[in-house]
């Protein structure tokens, strides 16, 4: 028979592991997954999404969970690397979204399986067509290249008052929407197109010295007096190189490509005088100042476009499961594609019914190496 003092102690110990139980049970994590480089020196967006989720777990998570985030390396975006990052989170039931820093090619690659795994997807790529083929787990937090050759299109014209355009872009699915949105856009100024030639693209590990002379030599010899750089990675230094070898004193205006971090450690001076759209610049807002001033002090570095749009893509995300109350994953669309006026670092998100956030780009001006905000334009569909 057992003592009082021993019935005491079980009671005591059954209270206790049923008490552990229950906070287990309640401190369960928030899992996010993450396609992201790992084998890259740096990986901006990662940065931006940890950045994000620790200011989200510091104030008491989602529902009263942590975020936890759970990263699948896309071995810097081959087309292998993305789609086994891509099907070990779908494979994981515990997930209840992704983001990914893929682009729009390895997008539309994985488009089929992420249909398939039903669960929403935080997407940076920014070819159109991803937003409007009928997916409806593709939510976007930049602006699609439908804003972007707008924008291009009235300030080129309007302000810096060029009338004979050459265009040069990577003959990949980023490039060629915006090499067709652009050129169609164009048709309504009265501007001349001198030359519009493709690139091939291979990845974005490409050496910087890619010749594009044919393009720079052809342009100059047309009389062009508006480049536009419409290209992935680093070949938009190569273009500006290449035209000050040639002697090519066109004004150059880039996509938001041109704007990289990367990509102004690499040119320089080359940089000098030219134009670019960026979804993301320091100047642009209050929200946007504070983010680059936490990023830099976070990790040393200079925020761009990379961390900005996956910041926000945390962010948004985290709003649209606290406000569904649910981690299933149509009360979780619902809830994004009903978010108005949310100011994030990369602009205000007003999402529509395809699951793009953004409608409008920054115009910004390189003045020594510094990318200086001019101006903000936006469309409201």
């Amino acid at each position: 028979m057992l003592s009082t003092g021993k019935l005491t102690l079980i009671a005591a110990t059954a209270t206790l592991l049923l008490f552990a139980t229950i906070q287990s049970a309640t401190a369960d994590t928030l899992k996010i997954g993450v396609m992201a480089s790992l084998t890259a020196p740096v990986s901006e967006a990662l940065n931006g999404v940890k950045l994000a989720a620790d200011e989200i777990n510091k104030v008491g998570g989602v529902l009263g969970r942590q975020i936890e985030l759970i990263v699948e390396d896309d071995q810097n975006m081959t087309e292998s690397g993305v789609v086994q990052a891509h099907n070990k989170l779908a494979a994981n039931s515990e997930i209840v979204a992704v983001i990914s820093r893929v682009g729009s090619g390895r997008l539309h690659v994985i488009a089929p399986e992420v249909r398939k795994a039903g669960r929403p997807l935080m997407i940076s790529g920014t070819d159109p067509k991803l937003t409007h083929m009928g997916n409806p787990w593709f939510f976007r937090c930049r602006p699609n290249d439908i804003y972007a050759a707008k924008v291009m299109a009235v300030y080129g014209v309007n302000d810096l008052k060029r009338r004979k355009w050459a265009i040069l872009y990577t003959d990949d699915a980023f490039g060629n929407a915006g090499k067709t949105l652009l050129t169609q856009e164009l048709k309504g100024f009265g501007v001349e197109l001198v030359l519009v030639q493709g690139t091939p693209w291979i990845s974005d590990l490409d050496p910087v010295d890619v010749d594009l002379m044919g393009f720079v030599t052809e342009a100059k010899r047309l009389g062009a007096d508006l480049v536009v750089s419409y290209m992935a990675g680093r070949y938009p230094v190569a273009l500006l190189r290449q035209m000050r070898d040639a002697g090519l004193e066109a004004i150059v205006i880039g996509s938001p490509t041109i704007t990289m971090v990367a990509n102004a450690e690499r040119a320089g001076n080359l940089l000098h005088g030219t134009y670019g759209i960026a979804d993301f610049t320091a100047k642009s807002s209050p929200v946007a100042e504070a983010f680059a001033q936490k990023y830099q002090t976070t990790y040393n570095l200079q925020a761009d476009m990379l961390s900005a749009w996956a910041y926000d893509a945390m962010n948004v995300l985290a709003k649209a499961i606290a406000t569904a109350g649910s981690t299933e994953p149509d009360k979780i669309r619902d809830a994004i594609l009903a978010i108005r006026g949310y100011q994030g670092a990369e602009g205000t998100y007003d999402f529509d019914q395809n699951g793009d956030g953004l409608h409008g780009y920054n115009i910004v001006h390189n003045d020594n190496g510094t990318w200086v905000f001019n101006q903000h334009i936006d469309f409201k569909d």
